[in-house]
C-alpha cells in the first residue's frame, strides 16, 4: 500500500540559556510588576511569621538577646541570597522547558527521550528513579498548596487581635470566610484579579521596607548581621536550638519553588528584575527592622511584625496584609491548578474537567474537582490547627524536600543537557544540598507537630500517581494482545462499502487497527469515505506549535493514520487540530465528521502486575476518570463510544 507523510517533528526540549520569553524593555517593566503581584506573594507574606516562629516555636525556644537576634537576621539574609539568588535565579531558572519551568517542567527534560538525541539522555533505569522523585516533589507541592491559604490568612488575620483583644474570638471564623470566599471565586478566572494585585503588592512591599527602614533607625547596628561570622556565632552559642531554629528560618524562603514554576508566565528576566528591583531590598530591610525592634523590645517577640505598625495605622495595615496573604494563596491555587493539567497530560493523574477562564492566555485554568478539595483542607487546617504558629510546625518540611529533590534532578541536567562535567556539576549543587539538607533535618522535628500533614498529602498523591501510571501501562499491555495491524484489516476489507462523510477513530497505538473500526467493518459492514485513525501523544515540552501538531499518513485511499502531539501545558483540542491539516487525497469536513472512541471497563483480577490494593485503586480512579470526549474536546452531538471490558 502506498505511503505517504506530512507534518513536522516538534522540536527539542529547549538547552541551556533559552527561555522562551522574548520583551521589550517597557515590556519587561510590565511584567516584573505583574510578577510582584503572582510570584512574590507566598515569600512577600513569610515577614508576617518567619522571624516570631524562629523565637518561639516550640521546640526551640530562643532567648531573645543580641546574639540570637544578629544571628536570626544573618542567616535570614543569606538564605535568601543563597536559595534564591544565586541557586534559582542564577542557575535553576536557566533550565527552562521551552521557557516554562517548575519540578515537573524540569522532570520532562530528563525523561528518555525519543529519537535524535537520546545518547544525551540518561539510562531509562536512572531517569526512572530521578522521574519517581519528580513526581514526589510535585505531590508535595500540593501540601505546600493546601497550607500556604491557611497559615497565610490565619497570621494577618490574627493582627486583629493587636487592634482589639475583643476580636480574639472572631480571628478563625473571619479567616474561614476569606478562605471560602477565595475558592469560591476561583471559576470566575484570575485575570480581571490579576491586574490589580501587582499594584497592591508594590504597596505591600514598600510598606515592609517603610517599616522596616523606621526601626533600623533607632539600632542600626542590626546592618552589620550581613557578616556570615553572626551565624556562626549564633550556632556556636546554642548549637543545638541553632539547629532545630533552622526549620523556621527556612519560612523566609518559602514560595522559592514559585519563581521557578511561573517562570512560564513571565520569563526569567522580569521575576529577576523584580526580585532585585523591589522583593529582596524590601524583605531585608523589612527582617533588619525586625531584628532592630527586637533589641529594643524583646518582650514583643509574639508578634513582632504587627507590634512594629504605629498604632494609628495598625488597621489599615492589617487589612493590606489580609490583602497581601489572599494574594499569595491566589499564586498557590493557581500553581496548582497548573501542575495538575500537567499530571494529566502526562499521564500521572486521571482526566478530569479542566476550564479555561481566558481566551486569551491559555495558562488561565480553573479545576473544579481540585478547587473544592484544597477549599475543605485549608478549612480544615484553620479548624484543627487553630493559629498560625501551630500551622508553622506543617509548613516548610514539604517545601525543604521539593527544593532538594530540585537540586537532585538540576544534577542530572547539568551533567546530560548542559554537557558539564560531574565535578564541575557537583561543586555547584553539592553546596546547595548541604544547605538544603540542613534546613531538611531541622524540619524533621515538626514532623510529630504537623508536619506530618503535607508528608502524608505527598505519600497519598504520590501512591495514586505512580498507580495510575502503572495501571494505565498495563491496561495498554492487555489491550495491545488482541490487535492486528491496520494494514491486514484493510487487506481483508477491500469490498466493503464506502459510506459518505468522515470517521476519527481515536487510538493511542500507531500501526494498529482500533476496536471500534474493526467492530464496525464486522457488524455494519461499511467504511467511511475518509477515515482517520487519529493517536494523541504529549510531549516532554510544555507546548507544540498549532502547525506542527499533526503528523499524518496515508495508509490507504481514503484512510489515514493522523500523530497528535500536544505540550503538557496544552489544550489537547483534537477538532481544532484536525481541522488544520492538509494533504493530497485527505478530504476533511469538520461539520461532518463521527468521532469513535473506545472506553475500557477495568476489573481487578488475578492477572500479575499489580498488588490486589493498588488494582483495587486503580479501578476507582478510572471510575472517576473525566470522559476521553470532554478531554479531548469532541462535539458530544457526534461521539460514538465502544466498550471493552479489560482485567488487570
Amino acid at each position: 500500500m502506498a505511503t505517504e507523510t506530512a507534518g513536522n517533528s516538534s522540536a527539542t526540549a529547549s538547552e541551556h540559556g533559552s527561555e522562551g520569553h522574548h520583551h521589550t524593555q517597557v515590556g519587561t517593566v510590565a511584567l516584573a510588576l505583574g510578577a510582584l503581584g503572582v510570584v512574590y506573594g507566598d515569600i512577600g507574606t513569610s515577614p508576617l511569621y518567619a522571624l516570631k516562629e524562629a523565637f518561639t516555636e516550640k521546640s526551640h525556644v530562643m532567648a531573645v538577646d543580641r546574639i540570637n537576634v544578629f544571628g536570626v537576621c544573618s542567616l535570614a539574609f543569606w538564605a535568601l541570597v543563597l536559595i534564591i539568588s544565586v541557586k534559582y535565579l542564577m542557575f535553576v531558572m536557566r533550565a527552562d522547558n521551552r521557557g516554562e519551568g517548575g519540578i515537573l517542567a524540569l522532570t520532562a527534560l530528563v525523561m528518555p527521550a525519543r529519537g535524535e538525541g537520546q545518547a544525551r539522555i540518561p539510562a531509562t533505569a536512572k531517569a526512572g528513579i530521578l522521574v519517581t522523585l519528580g513526581v514526589f516533589g510535585t505531590s508535595l507541592l500540593y501540601g505546600d498548596g493546601i497550607i500556604t491559604p491557611a497559615i497565610s490568612v490565619l497570621s494577618a488575620v490574627e493582627g486583629l487581635e493587636e487592634v482589639s483583644t475583643s476580636f480574639k474570638d472572631w480571628v478563625i471564623p473571619i479567616a474561614i470566610a476569606i478562605i471560602a470566599g477565595l475558592f469560591l471565586v476561583q471559576r470566575r478566572g484570575t485575570g480581571a484579579v490579576g491586574k490589580v494585585f501587582g499594584p497592591i503588592m508594590m504597596i505591600w512591599f514598600a510598606t515592609l521596607a517603610l517599616l522596616g527602614v523606621s526601626k533600623i533607625i533607632d539600632a542600626p547596628e542590626i546592618i552589620q548581621s550581613i557578616n556570615p561570622y553572626h551565624a556562626y556565632h549564633y550556632f556556636t552559642h546554642q548549637t543545638g536550638k541553632a539547629f532545630l531554629s533552622l526549620g523556621s528560618i527556612f519560612l523566609v524562603v518559602t514560595g522559592g519553588e514559585a519563581l521557578y514554576a511561573d517562570m512560564g508566565h513571565f520569563g526569567r528576566k522580569p521575576i529577576t528584575y523584580g526580585w532585585y528591583g523591589m522583593v529582596l531590598p524590601s524583605l531585608v530591610l523589612n527582617y533588619w527592622g525586625q531584628g532592630a525592634f527586637l533589641l529594643k523590645h524583646p518582650e514583643d517577640v509574639e508578634s513582632i511584625f504587627f507590634r512594629m505598625v504605629p498604632e494609628s495605622i495598625l488597621v489599615p495595615i492589617v487589612i493590606l496584609a489580609t490583602m497581601a496573604t489572599i494574594i499569595a494563596s491566589q499564586a498557590l491555587i493557581s500553581g496548582v491548578f497548573s501542575l495538575t493539567a500537567q499530571a494529566v497530560q502526562l499521564d500521572y493523574l486521571p482526566r478530569i474537567a479542566i476550564r479555561h477562564t481566558s481566551q486569551k492566555h491559555s495558562g488561565q485554568i480553573y479545576v473544579p474537582l481540585v478547587n473544592w478539595i484544597l477549599m475543605v483542607a485549608c478549612i480544615g487546617l484553620v479548624l484543627g490547627f487553630r493559629s498560625s504558629s501551630n500551622l508553622a510546625a506543617a509548613y516548610g518540611i514539604a517545601v525543604t524536600m521539593t527544593m532538594a529533590i530540585t537540586t537532585l534532578i538540576f544534577f542530572r541536567v547539568l551533567v546530560d543537557r548542559w554537557n558539564w562535567s560531574h565535578y564541575k556539576a557537583l561543586a555547584l549543587c553539592v553546596p546547595m544540598l548541604v544547605i538544603e539538607l540542613g534546613f531538611l533535618g531541622a524540619n524533621v522535628v515538626k514532623i510529630p507537630h504537623g508536619g506530618w500533614f503535607a508528608l502524608a498529602v505527598g505519600v497519598i498523591l504520590m501512591v495514586q500517581m505512580q498507580t495510575w501510571r502503572r495501571g494505565r501501562t498495563l491496561v495498554a499491555e492487555r489491550i495491545h494482545r488482541g490487535e492486528r495491524p491496520i494494514e491486514e484489516v484493510l487487506d481483508e476489507a477491500e469490498d466493503i462499502k464506502r459510506v459518505t462523510g468522515t470517521a476519527v477513530f481515536m487510538f493511542k497505538d500507531l500501526g494498529k487497527a482500533p476496536p471500534a473500526l474493526v467492530n464496525n467493518l464486522r457488524h455494519n459492514k461499511v467504511l467511511h469515505t475518509t477515515t482517520l485513525i487519529v493517536s494523541v501523544a504529549t510531549s516532554p515540552e510544555p507546548r507544540v506549535p498549532l502547525t506542527e501538531r499533526a503528523h499524518v499518513t496515508k495508509i490507504a485511499p481514503g484512510v489515514f493514520q493522523v500523530q497528535l502531539e500536544f505540550g503538557f501545558m496544552d489544550e489537547p483540542d483534537v477538532p481544532a487540530v484536525l481541522s488544520t491539516i492538509e494533504m493530497r487525497g485527505l478530504s476533511y469536513d469538520p461539520d461532518d465528521v463521527t468521532y469513535f472512541i473506545g472506553r475500557e471497563s477495568i476489573v481487578a483480577g488475578k492477572a500479575p502486575g499489580m498488588s490486589p490494593l493498588a488494582e483495587q485503586l486503580f479501578v476507582l480512579l478510572n471510575r472517576g476518570a473525566d470522559s476521553a470526549s470532554r478531554f479531548f474536546n469532541l462535539p458530544v452531538d457526534r461521539v460514538f463510544e465502544v466498550g471493552s471490558r479489560v482485567e488487570i
